[in-house]
């Protein structure tokens, strides 16, 4: 290895698509960054263009060949939004456009399809409890829904495969990328033959399967003529963005959990071990070896979001100061927010209930609450979730956290993240780079390249951290009376059937 040598993380997310060059020591040598649309057609339906992801990585991977020189490139590998899929014919063309990890759709087909496998049956094969985030939920939709189009399927690609085959011509994907598509038997690594009987699907209509690391190919000359690349730049198996971020800060280390505050708030602790629980979903790590015990919980930042937009009526693109302006109402606020407490189950609620019909609530709203008191109650009410989370994992599996690493926008907020150190009780880690999934993918292309021999010493020397938070004791044990009442919020308001009303 060449000290002039790079490596690209491609991260492919829901809304862009972040390429950045790393050196072997983790710093960024040039990056770039671009959109991809997303469409609602109807509420709560949610697709996307899959050519939009290619143009969107092309545009990035030309941006970064025209400021190095392309020669220092020796290998790229993929992060990649998950629980998203687009359908294909025989020749490669997409049946219809991809459906993304936000589309609530299929949330009828999830009773009688996980019944027709075996509700216990369908946690054990693929790690995940029963819950309408899989994409196997998805494709029974579109069977019952779209069966024209389902029996024309000849490939169904997560984001991972469809890039794979635009740059190298081979449909294949990581262990990491294809596990949220819930048709693999993670523990066995290879595609669940129950499952894939239960929707009437073949092993040869799914992507080769490859172990995170692991050299898929060469960039085809096609696509080095219109990326820039060379036609020896080596194509790595890379995983999921919530897998990657957590390589990506090196949570492989015993005693860290990483916390990603993004749109879905997801925490994820690494284990060696194959481990199923309703206290979390199980995915494999993108590493060779091992998994994370991963909590999930939708409306992270997409909670503020959903207040600033349908409660306040603000536009954040017309008044982009307005998350300023909360943080500083919310910043003179005393823990509890002068008690009110809110309930963030706006896009119900994965571990550790799995009810995808809870739903979210203020508790003790008064007319002396403001709107600074809102928007800290739902810092503080994403904050009590994490805790209760991350206690059932820590119960479940006989392992307790010593310290969580933050990623993502939210990670940004100092207000949030000494909030979560205050309710959590422990520090919080802030990453020299918040770009972790880029960076993860960067750490699997860097051992697939040859850079380093194994994950763990590729993640020890090219992650850092800048900063630790550490938490009020007095505020702690505020906190902690107050989570005494918040974690009965769920079970009190569950037998006030509201449907059920109405």
């Amino acid at each position: 290895m060449n000290e002039e040598d790079v490596v690209i993380g491609l991260d492919s997310s829901t809304t862009a698509t972040k390429a950045i060059a790393w050196n072997n020591k983790g710093e960024i040598v040039a990056s770039a960054h671009e959109s991809i649309p997303l469409f609602s057609p109807q509420p709560n339906y949610y697709e996307q263009n899959p050519e939009d992801w290619w143009m969107s990585a092309l545009n990035a991977l030309r941006s970064i060949t025209a400021r190095i020189n392309p020669e220092r490139i020796k290998a790229l590998s993929i992060s990649n939004q998950r629980e998203t899929f687009v359908p294909l014919n025989e020749k490669g063309v997409p049946l219809r456009p991809a459906i993304i990890w936000l589309d609530e759709r299929c949330k009828k087909d999830v009773e009688w399809f996980s019944k027709k496998v075996g509700t216990k049956r369908i946690h054990r094969i693929t790690g995940k409890p029963v819950d309408y985030a899989p994409v196997v939920y998805r494709l029974a939709w579109m069977k019952r829904n779209e069966p024209e189009l389902f029996d024309a399927i000849h490939m169904i690609c997560d984001v991972h495969t469809y890039l794979t085959w635009k740059l190298t011509h081979l449909f294949a994907t990581s262990w990491a990328s294809a596990d949220p598509l819930g048709l693999l038997d993670i523990k066995e690594k290879k595609w669940s033959l129950p499952v894939l009987t239960a929707l009437g699907l073949k092993n040869e209509q799914l992507p080769q399967l490859y172990c995170p690391g692991t050299i898929l190919g060469t960039v085809s000359p096609g696509a080095c003529e219109i990326t820039g690349l060379t036609k020896d730049t080596l194509l790595i198996a890379g995983g999921g963005d919530g897998q990657a971020a957590g390589l990506g800060v090196n949570a492989l280390l015993e005693g860290y959990a990483y916390c990603n505050l993004g749109t879905a708030l997801v925490a994820g602790i690494y284990g060696i071990r194959y481990r199923t629980n309703k206290a979390f979903r199980t995915m494999m790590s993108c590493s060779d070896s091992g998994y994370y015990y991963e909590c999930s919980l939708r409306a992270g930042t997409f909670a503020i979001d959903w207040f600033i937009k349908n409660i306040l009526f603000i536009d954040p693109k017309e008044h982009p100061g307005i998350y300023k302006e909360l943080e500083e109402s919310a910043q003179v606020i005393p823990e509890g927010s002068d008690n009110l407490l809110f309930l963030p189950y706006l896009c119900g609620v994965m571990n550790p209930y799995w009810d995808i019909n809870a739903r979210g609530a203020f508790i003790g709203l008064s007319s002396a609450h403001t709107r600074g008191h809102m928007y800290r109650a739902i810092l503080e009410g994403i904050g009590f979730e994490l805790l209760l989370s991350l206690n059932a994992v820590e119960d479940s599996i006989g392992r307790k956290i010593r310290s969580i690493i933050a990623i993502g926008g939210g990670s940004s907020s100092s207000l949030w993240c000494g909030i979560l150190s205050d309710i959590i009780g422990k520090n919080i880690n802030l990453t020299a780079t918040a770009e972790a999934s880029c960076l993860g993918a960067g750490i699997a292309a860097a051992v697939g390249a040859g850079f380093y021999q194994s994950f763990q010493k590729a993640a020890a020397n090219m992650t850092a951290y800048k900063k630790s938070i550490e938490p009020d004791k007095k505020k702690h044990l505020n906190y902690r009376e107050l989570f005494r009442v918040y974690k009965n919020i769920y079970g009190n308001l569950n037998k006030i059937n509201i449907s059920a009303l109405l």
